[in-house]
């Protein structure tokens, strides 16, 4: 069963049997269609791992008609999973201090260095992990998308064009920025956006090129405009709830830590850089125009990204309860800088990227206490 992906009925019979048949084999959900890198990356790639390792895990994936990022909480909580894609920014309420570091997306230009700072980050943070061990789950790594454009229905060029567009944002750095630039932000469900757009409720979506394949808005979407607007990189891409965590073996859980770590990095070579360039080879098929935003505007975006770390601050304090908000931004954007500088190092390859991040953050996590 180790690479089947079930769904339908198929799964009341994984839920009733799979614990009693092999206590090892453990319930997956990337939360995601096998279009996204998610689905088709993240969780195949730990099953493939997992079976290249003389050790008894094994896995079987949930699809998101049963767990979605959007009830992934649900999933994780109620143990419908073992192992689920889990986004902090959908419930900063639960892991505030998690979810802080997705408010700095705005800063995000490298993939592979944010989801390696993003790691580094939560695993070291005390309040983090804490907030994880409340939530009931253990975090066993992040990942991060390529940078963030405008993906739109009518054209954007100036800064003057965002105005009055309503745009659907993926969390609370983009609805600011949206709101700074005088556009509509709305908070729609990544798998609904096409519908929304569609039906001429959103003029666009400020997201990653790949979703024009993830999500099939190659069909909808007639222009993309090229402006930095940071990454998505507050992931917890293994949620493995602290039962099943708990009841792995020393070396089930080296095992794990290996196999998790290696599909990380794949996850944000295929969503960082191999997407984007197929996404963009599709809208050129589909007559999707290319749009170079002018200088004013891009200049405005780049010192708004600057300013926007102390909205983040504002916001950690205010709505979040982290008194160190500042202290902390200082911190991972230190991290951020040493990431940058190893993943340009290794020209960005997600092997060397998972032997980095296993030598500087892994090896140094003494399992037999983690997440406990």
């Amino acid at each position: 069963m180790n690479h089947m992906r079930l769904s339908g009925l198929a799964i009341a019979a994984v839920l009733a049997t799979s614990t009693i048949a092999n206590a090892r084999e453990l319930r997956t959900a990337p939360g995601a269609p096998p279009a996204h890198p998610a689905g088709g990356v993240l969780y195949p790639n730990l099953q493939k791992y997992l079976a290249e390792d003389p050790g008894d895990l094994t896995s079987v994936i949930v699809g998101p008609e049963i767990a979605n990022v959007g009830n992934m909480k649900d999933a994780l909580q109620s143990q419908l999973v073992d192992v689920g894609n889990l986004l902090p920014l959908f419930v900063p309420a639960d892991l505030p201090h998690i979810a802080f570091a997705g408010e700095l997306a705005l800063t995000g230009t490298n993939p592979q260095a944010m989801g390696a700072a993003m790691t580094e980050y939560v695993v070291n943070c005390a309040e983090c992990q804490q907030e994880l061990k409340t939530f009931g789950v253990v975090f066993l790594g992040a990942g991060a998308s390529d940078v963030y454009e405008l993906l739109s229905t009518k054209p954007v060029k100036t800064a003057a064009d965002m105005k009055g567009l309503k745009f659907r944002t993926g969390g609370a750095p983009w609805t600011r920025f949206a709101e700074h630039f005088g556009a509509v932000p709305a908070q729609i469900p990544v798998p609904e956006q096409f519908e929304a757009m569609s039906q001429g409720v959103i003029d666009g979506t400020i997201a990653s090129i790949a979703d024009l394949v993830s999500y099939r808005l190659v069909e909808i979407v007639k222009y993309v405009t090229y402006i930095p607007l940071g990454t998505y990189h507050a992931t917890s891409n293994f949620s493995t709830t602290s039962a099943v965590w708990t009841s792995l073996t020393p070396d089930e859980k080296a095992e794990f830590v290996k196999a998790a770590n290696r599909a990380n990095t794949d996850f944000t070579d295929r969503w960082g850089a191999q997407m984007p360039g197929e996404a963009e080879e599709a809208a050129k098929a589909a007559g999707i125009e290319f749009v170079e935003p002018d200088l004013e505007f891009m200049a405005a975006v780049k010192a708004y990204a600057v300013e926007d770390q102390a909205a983040a601050v504002k916001t950690a304090t205010e709505k979040l309860g982290i008194t160190d908000a500042a202290d902390r931004v200082a911190a991972f954007n230190a991290l951020v800088e040493k990431w940058t500088a190893i993943a340009e190092s290794v020209d960005n390859d997600p092997v060397k990227m998972a032997e980095k991040t296993y030598d500087e953050v892994w090896s140094k996590v003494d399992l037999s206490t983690y997440g406990m």
